[in-house]
């Protein structure tokens, strides 16, 4: 688009539209992350794996927070 010298609009609307697109993806991956890794950690009973992927969560919200 940038090369065919679009209207910088049309770019933004774009851009906006794969992020959100990237937003939907990431929930995604994140639903299954605590469908499978955290409750197969959970059903495990040890407390180690449960830590483990309790800090996972804590650090990966970390990257997101302002």
């Amino acid at each position: 688009m940038i090369e065919e010298e679009r209207y910088c609009i049309e770019l933004l609307t774009q851009l906006r539209a794969i992020r959100a697109a990237l937003g939907k993806v990431e929930t995604e991956v994140l639903k299954d992350h605590a469908d499978h890794c955290i409750a197969d950690a959970i059903s495990s009973g040890s407390e180690d794996e449960q830590r483990e992927k309790f800090s996972e969560l804590i650090e990966l919200f970390g990257r997101y927070s302002p």
